[in-house]
């Protein structure tokens, strides 16, 4: 029988086509058009599902992958997924290695291509046994008939993407734009794309975007390493050189932060309809940076990189965006204007530390207050006594009203001078910290999540 007309053989054959739309919203305060590829309307939900596909064809044509065996790889998810699908098409086992910061999302996902996954500390250097980069090097050595694909050194990474997913965007467009840019990772999206742009475009600017954190813009720019440290945007930066970076193709560099990448990630879907990953909010934000840098308008054209279903757990869960200290705080408004608003009382009721959980818990019921600052003769702060913390060990026997009050202190706080700006305290409010006023070093007042919803309800309409 006749194949259906308009068909496609199979899920892998559906890979690309992704379209290109106008961002209408954000943005409109810069004179350049920015437009973006939705590299999430891939059937895995990626662009990794091009890589997946061309260096697994690649690897079974240089007869690297042979019948009946185990592909392997480290992977953020994404790159797992364009794996999986394609080994799952052809027939083939899987073993994916993880860092723990990736979202429970990516790893069902690979588990329900019924891969085995492996997960590894994040915060461990690339050659630590532990890493994902090592254990997954160290799997495929051992586990026979199989093949590790490795990503950040496979040259067809960057090739995918010179023979596909560039000449794609070109046509789609007929080179009518005049800078492209992508975030980093792996080095294969900017690299591949930024040659195919600059042998059809001779104006063309190849913009790369990473994030806090990753060494991979400071290299570019000093030709130093640097120092890596911990972020949590995922499938952005890296903490060594890939191979498949090609620098001479890339023209410049922005570097953006976690927090403003998932706020931007947010405004995409709330704003634009566009349902897509951290990735995607940061690239974004280094779009608009570039963007007010420039002399005259251009048209900017991004790819975005994956779905933002992988990631519902997080960036689209208030609470994990709360606890994590992302989520905007508006307030510039100075901390002792809120006290004021309030009518807080300065004389502030506090204790020493030489004095008893019994004396602090008359004193707290005398007063009518739930906590109670402690401090030393020098008047410096020791810690924080709670009524809702004391409680339970009194009730239990755990402590006597003898004891010394420093065995119930609370560290839970965070010390802010009355001249500081709301924002700057917000986070900490956020996870149930509390937030001892000082003015000159001296401690004037408490204020905590309460007093802000007070704050709030006084001075926003709803």
């Amino acid at each position: 029988m006749e194949k259906m007309k308009g068909s496609r053989d199979n899920v892998v054959d559906a890979i690309g086509g992704t379209p290109i739309v106008k961002l209408n919203f954000i943005g409109k305060d810069i004179s350049s058009d920015i437009y973006v590829k939705l590299e999430y309307m891939n059937p895995g939900g990626s662009t990794k599902d091009r890589i997946g596909a061309y260096m697994l064809d690649q690897a079974v044509k240089e007869g690297t992958l042979k019948p009946g065996g185990t592909i392997i790889e480290g992977t953020s998810g994404n790159t797992g997924v364009g794996l999986a699908m394609w080994a799952a098409v052809h027939g083939y086992k899987c073993i994916f290695v993880l860092a723990d910061k990736q979202s429970k999302e990516k790893i069902d996902n690979l588990r329900a291509f019924g891969a085995k996954v492996v997960v590894c500390p994040t915060n461990v250097a690339p050659e630590d046994p532990r890493s994902y980069y090592s254990v997954s090097k160290r799997l495929s050595e051992t586990i026979p008939n199989s093949f590790y694909v490795n990503q950040y050194d496979n040259l067809h990474n960057r090739m995918t993407h010179y023979t596909w997913t560039a000449p794609e965007m070109y046509e789609q467009t007929s080179g009518d734009f005049d800078t492209f840019m992508a975030t980093v990772g792996t080095g294969g999206t900017i690299s591949g794309c930024g040659r195919y742009f600059k042998e059809k475009m001779k104006d063309v600017k190849i913009i790369g975007i990473d994030c806090e954190g990753s060494i991979v813009a400071h290299f570019a720019k000093t030709g130093e390493m640097g120092e890596a440290y911990s972020y949590v945007l995922e499938g952005v930066g890296e903490d060594f050189i890939p191979e498949n970076y090609d620098f001479d193709n890339i023209d410049d560099w922005e570097v953006v932060g976690d927090k403003e990448s998932f706020l931007m990630t947010r405004r995409l879907l709330k704003e634009e309809g566009i349902y897509a990953g951290g990735s995607a909010g940061a690239a974004i934000c280094g779009a608009l940076k570039y963007a007010k840098k420039l002399e005259k308008p251009e048209k900017i054209l991004i790819l975005l990189h994956d779905s933002g279903n992988r990631y519902a757990s997080k960036i689209y869960n208030d609470d994990w965006m709360s606890d994590n200290g992302y989520l905007d705080s508006s307030f510039d408004v100075q901390i002792k204007d809120v006290l004021a608003s309030l009518n807080k009382s300065k004389d502030l009721i506090s204790i020493t530390d030489q004095a008893t959980i019994g004396e602090a818990i008359t004193l707290m019921d005398k007063k009518g207050i739930s906590q109670l600052p402690c401090i030393d003769k020098s008047g410096s702060i020791k810690g924080l006594v709670s009524e809702k913390l004391l409680l339970k060990p009194v009730m239990m026997g755990e402590f006597s009203k003898e004891d010394n009050i420093s065995l119930a202190f609370n560290m839970n706080y965070k010390v802010v001078d009355q001249n500081d700006l709301l924002s700057n305290v917000a986070d900490a409010l956020l996870q149930k910290e509390v937030a001892l006023v000082t003015d000159k070093g001296a401690i004037i007042n408490i204020l905590t999540d309460i007093d802000v919803l007070q704050y709030i309800s006084k001075t926003r309409a709803y």
